[in-house]
């Protein structure tokens, strides 16, 4: 039966990877989990297949977490059956477990309230219950005293709540005693005590029995019976433990439970047999103050102590006072929308004549409670808040009203965060009870709105998330709490302010909260102005993304007027100075889209108050300012140009004159330098480049170009890019314009920017590379030649740059740029204003250069970065030559073109992979016109066809290697692919070597009959040996895809071909390789090849066994034990190596010998191996 459990759980695992329904209908693995449940006793003593049940019903349960209700229908089934077998007579201890884990499970999706409804209470069941919890009868406990604490919690869990049940039984506990005396002759516990000393026993653990026991003993001691003699003497034994605890962890949990038991003792028993007990238990905590321990979960439960003592000091009735709404459905609050408040169905309460009765208790409790809502922890203000709610729910309406004045005081800046969030919670309280009267909001709301905003910055972070979260929820409970009518006067603001944060709030969860709160307003209250409008648009899900927040749904939602100011000053008054760098920018191009929903009050009001802050003291009120004030600045620009009115009618002469002396002002301020420069330079690039869009005339024109060149030295690339960004907008307005002080300005910048492409620094070397690529036509006509030689020189490695591949990298960039810039005449054989053909033959062959580009430092293989630069430049340029001059794509270019792109797509960096693999397929795929002379480019289509290419995952191995293999076929591609397959066969990620080897050794059987294409594969093979000898780079793994090649028998048929002479080649190309060689690697993958040679007869295992001999004595010892490990496999492995007769002899030398010893150790063990096999004895070398 065991197997067919599993069995069971087997065929559905592969249910636990797919995608689960978002909703539900019914418990559809009823009959599934009812399977496992009654065969819980064939896998209880078999631990993985107890494991492998356990975690499948894991899996099916946790899916119901948010329906839980769907397993109402079958919980008295599943319950029955588990039940019956805890009831077993002498059921086992790992049974008892099981079933008590499972019905854990449970209890967990369903909630122990409703399971305990389920439990049986009959009488026969409390004995068998306190027995398995005193450890009488079971051996399951002995288990649980043992250590293994932690894997029965689920049982003692559940039979802790089933007492708790089962003790409520109708009928005196006194009865159940028998007064048996045992053998020792000691009378037995009555159960009323065995039950409390469970309880007890239990209060001081630290897992969830805990909770179990608490609840247990707060229904137990509030019985009748048990009240009058366990009630007095449990309350003093806890508020002892409470006044005796330490800080140990025992005393910890025995104060967690204690405290949490008295809650739920005042929750469940009558108010009048606990008042008595009130009074002495509020004095014993407010001594203790434990309000402020250092232990959240004990604040927690002492402010839920604190609001049961209030509550059991007030009658509990309802206020007749308190506010109640008089329409209750959505659709009747959408059909009375507009109405007046007496149209509305509410009444006003007057307050009843009844005298209250309010002990001097209740100020204390409130004071407690007030200062719970101060609390550091969310969990224990909530708590608060709750508690706040319900005892002024009892409260007289002034007494009320003071507590809702106490709250409301809380709003002020000299409180911390956590007191505002704590008085949200309290308003959203009182206001979802009706106790937050009409004649209060005046006051209420204008506190709400404040918090809608709160941000409290904290050196380089803020708090104020949770309050403005916070606050949102007060917006929601008002919108159900509130008729229209009153809240009228505040819906305008209310919208406003929802809407700003909706959109513009820096956390998602905020945004999503105002989302809701604005939805719930609209659907209850009708009369949010546009309120059906926005919500189609800016629902709950698509404020989820910060961007589309700020700069699309923004711009939708200003389009209404009623909110188009607030959105705008809200970025002007609190995001413009905002801590986080992130949401400043995001804040100015929001600006610069709401510039057209309001450009004259963005004219007249926003732009002229941005100005005086660029030189202000905070960072970040500058930098925000800049960058609002140039996108600000772009927007009416492009505003007049769309109205065809000059820049001055938006935008005055004196404020255009102190836009363009912000450069000066900052310089002289010195503010571009020290904390903060990087920001306030990037910020005054985009001021350059947005003046400049804009055609705002430029006075001081050196100064902008010495900021400029200042930034291009810079050592951050982010001020670097800004910088290079500006420049096309800025010599368009200041330079293209024919004179000769232009022309002068732009010779001697040219002139400046190629002396800096030498410089004897990469970062400056970088930024004006890049800056020459940004430059528009009219600056390289003249120059042109001068340009592109000095990027092609850039481009080439020599001693002094051989490191410098960002400077490589950015000087391809740049000669990609200056090429699409000034485009081709093939016309002219050489011009100094668009490429000639002589150009591009040097720009290619600059790129095929560049394609070969391995520079390794610290950081990796850094030449990767100059190869995929590369690559895109080649794609750029080819695809612009054969639009305007097809014929300059020679035969030559495009064969080496297309064999480079080739070995990159074969390689094994996955980035790399990709943009090869892209550039691949647009050259081949080319066909407006297409790529001329590639070679094979019908065969290739049908390999790599348009429709393959757009779902090609070139990072993915499994995907990529098939079809690369296939180019092996193809005398053009043979040495190319070879080549980039060699590096990833012999690379080390696993998924890489595997299917990239997979692949090549595919082809090589599928080419094994045909003599010719091996030979012409082996002839590509050593001629990348040749041509790559002693370059680690591609010989290493070339020696381990060659091992791989020998292994797996892909070569063998070669071996016999006498006109290729491949494997001798490979000897003493081999030989040559680890020549004076240092490298254990490289040697060990050497031996490795060498081992496999041996399986050659002949002159190749001649000199294979003499090379291994010489490797036994080695100066490294791993190389001689990895050495020793092959050749005695491949003695193992093939045949014919040694004679029969010295075989054994030989193969036991091998295995016994120590080869990590000292060499003068193991050299006569060599020797002797030497003299066995038939090999003349290595001798050493002569020290030179």
């Amino acid at each position: 039966m065991a197997m067919n459990i599993e069995s069971v759980v087997q065929e559905n695992d592969a249910e636990e990877d797919t995608c689960c329904k978002p909703y539900r209908e019914q418990f559809a693995e009823f009959e599934e989990v009812n399977t496992i449940i009654a065969h819980l006793s064939d896998i209880c003593d078999t631990q993985i297949a107890k494991e492998r049940a356990i975690g499948r019903l894991i899996f099916i349960l946790d899916e119901y977490q948010e329906q839980p209700h769907l397993l109402d229908p079958y919980l008295e089934t599943l319950l029955e059956t588990l039940l019956t077998t805890v009831r077993r007579p002498q059921c086992p201890a790992p049974l008892l477990h099981v079933v008590f884990t499972v019905l854990y499970l449970i209890t967990k999706v369903r909630g122990f309230k409703v399971i305990l409804r389920l439990l049986p209470h009959e009488v026969s069941d409390l004995e068998p219950i306190l027995s398995m919890l005193d450890g009488y009868t079971d051996d399951f406990y002995e288990l649980d005293m043992a250590g293994e604490r932690n894997e029965t919690w689920p049982t003692r869990y559940m039979l802790i709540l089933w007492l708790s049940i089962t003790a409520m039984i109708p009928f005196a506990m006194s009865r159940f005693d028998s007064g048996h005396v045992s053998e020792t002759g000691e009378t037995r516990k009555p159960v009323m005590d065995r039950i409390l000393d469970v309880g007890k026993k239990y209060l001081t653990v630290t897992d969830k029995t805990r909770d179990a026991a608490a609840y247990l003993v707060s229904k137990f001691v509030t019985r009748p019976d048990v009240r009058i003699t366990k009630l007095s003497g449990f309350i003093n034994w806890s508020l002892d433990a409470i006044q005796s605890a330490k800080s140990s962890m025992t005393d910890m949990n025995l104060l967690c439970g204690n405290l949490s038991a008295l809650s739920l003792m005042f929750k469940h028993g009558k108010r009048e047999d606990i008042l008595p007990y009130a009074v002495l238990i509020l004095n014993r905590l407010s001594a203790n103050n434990l309000i402020s321990h250092d232990n959240m979960v004990i604040r927690k439960y002492n402010i839920k102590v604190v609001q049961r003592l209030g509550l059991t000091f007030l009658k509990p009735k309802v206020a007749a006072w308190r506010y109640t709404r008089g329409t209750r459905s959505l659709a009747d609050s959408l059909a009375k929308n507009g109405t007046t408040a007496s149209d509305c169905n509410v009444k006003s309460v007057e307050l009843d004549e009844e005298d209250y009765d309010i002990p001097e208790e209740i100020e204390t409790v409130i004071e407690l409670l007030l200062n719970g809502l101060r609390d550091k922890d969310t969990v224990v203000r909530w708590s608060a808040a709750k508690g706040v709610g319900r005892i002024t729910s009892r409260l007289p309406r002034e007494l009320a009203d003071d507590v809702v004045g106490s709250v409301l005081e809380m709003f002020t800046h000299m409180e911390l965060d956590s007191a505002w969030h704590g008085g949200c919670l309290a308003l959203a309280e009182l206001g979802r009870r009706g106790l937050l009267l009409p004649q209060r909001l005046s006051e209420v709301v204008p506190v709400v709105l404040k918090a809608l905003i709160y941000d409290e910055r904290r050196g380089n972070f803020s708090v104020g998330a949770h309050v403005r979260d916070a606050a949102c929820y007060v917006c929601w409970s008002f919108a159900r709490a509130y008729d229209p009518a009153e809240l009228k006067p505040y819906v305008d603001n209310i919208a406003r302010a929802l809407v700003v944060v909706t959109v513009f709030d820096r956390e998602v969860n905020c945004r999503m909260a105002a989302a809701a709160a604005f939805q719930e307003n609209v659907g209850r209250q009708g009369q949010f102005p546009h309120g059906i409008d926005i919500l189609t648009t800016a629902d709950y899900y698509t404020v989820g993304s910060k961007t589309n927040s700020f700069l699309y749904l923004s711009v939708y939602i200003a389009q209404f007027e009623e909110y188009t100011t607030a959105l705008i000053d809200h970025l002007i008054t609190i995001k413009l100075h905002h801590w986080d760098r992130a949401i400043r920018e995001l804040t100015a191009l929001a600006l610069h889209n709401l510039t057209f929903c309001a450009p004259s009050y963005m004219a007249e009001k926003i732009l002229p108050g941005i100005v005086p802050l660029v030189t202000n003291m905070d960072l970040s009120t500058r930098h925000g300012a800049i960058l609002a004030a140039s996108e600000v600045l772009y927007a009416l620009a492009l505003e007049a140009k769309k109205q065809q009115r000059p820049l001055e009618d938006f935008i005055s002469v004196d404020t255009q004159q102190k836009l363009m002396a912000i450069p000066v002002i900052l310089l002289e301020a010195k503010l571009l330098r020290g904390l903060g420069g990087e920001l306030m330079s990037q910020a005054l690039s985009s001021l350059i480049e947005k003046a400049s869009l804009a055609q705002l005339p430029l006075s001081v024109i050196d100064a902008w170009m010495s900021f400029t060149d200042d930034c291009l030295h810079h050592v951050e690339i982010d001020v670097r890019s800004k910088a290079i960004s500006a420049l096309p907008a800025f010599f368009e307005q200041n330079l293209e314009m024919e004179n000769e002080r232009n022309a002068d300005y732009r010779s001697r910048i040219i002139k400046s920017y190629i002396t800096e492409l030498r410089s004897s620094s990469e970062i400056t070397r970088m930024g004006y590379a890049l800056a020459l690529g940004a430059m528009p036509k009219f600056m390289l006509t003249g120059c042109l030649n001068l340009v592109l030689g000095a990027l092609i020189n850039a481009v080439a490695i020599t001693d002094a740059s051989l490191k410098w591949a960002e400077g490589r990298r950015d000087a391809i960039h740049a000669l990609s740029s200056v090429c699409k810039t000034v485009g081709i005449d093939p016309l002219t054989a050489s011009s100094d204003c668009s490429l000639s053909p002589e150009l591009v033959a040097q720009v290619y062959d600059c790129l095929f250069r560049a394609m070969r580009d391995y520079t390794l430092d610290s950081r990796g293989d850094v030449g990767a970065w100059v190869r995929e630069a590369a690559m895109i430049a080649l794609k750029e340029i080819t695809l612009l030559v054969i639009e305007t001059a097809p014929e300059l794509i020679t035969p030559q270019i495009c064969e080496m073109m297309m064999c480079s792109v080739v070995q990159q797509a074969a390689e094994k960096i996955d980035r790399t992979r990709v943009i090869a693999g892209k550039t691949f397929t647009a050259l081949l795929c080319a066909d407006r016109p297409e790529v001329p002379h590639i070679p094979y480019r019908k065969e290739l289509l049908q390999i790599f066809s348009r429709q393959e290419c757009s779902v090609l995952n070139w990072t993915a191995p499994s995907e990529v290697f098939p079809p690369i293999s296939k180019l092996l076929y193809f005398p053009t591609y043979t040495y190319s692919v070879l080549l980039g397959l060699c590096v990833s066969i012999g690379g080390l990620t696993e998924s890489l070597v595997k299917h990239s080897s997979h692949s090549l050794f595919s082809y090589l059987s599928e080419v094994s009959s045909d003599r010719e294409a091996l030979r012409h594969f082996c002839n590509n093979f050593l001629k990348i040996f040749r041509d790559y000898q002693r370059d680690s780079r591609v010989t290493l793994p070339l020696l381990k895809m060659f091992d791989q090649l020998l292994i797996n028998g892909s070569l063998t048929t070669i071996a016999t071909d006498e006109e290729i002479n491949f494997f001798p080649e490979v000897v003493a190309l081999c030989k040559i390789e680890i020549r004076q060689c240092s490298d254990p690697q490289k040697l060990m993958a050497s031996s490795d090849v060498f081992s496999d040679l041996l399986q050659f007869d002949g002159e190749v295992r001649q000199k294979s066994l003499s090379h291994l001999m010489i490797f036994l004595c080695h100066k490294y010892p791993r190389v001689r034990t990895s050495t020793a490990n092959k050749l005695y496999e491949a003695l193992l492995t093939y045949e014919g190596i040694v004679d029969d007769d010295t075989l054994e002899t030989v193969m036991n030398i091998i295995s016994e010998a120590q080869w990590v010893e000292d060499v003068s150790v193991v050299r006569p063990i060599r020797n002797q191996l030497c003299k066995l096999m038939g090999i003349p004895v290595p001798m050493p070398a002569a020290k030179r």
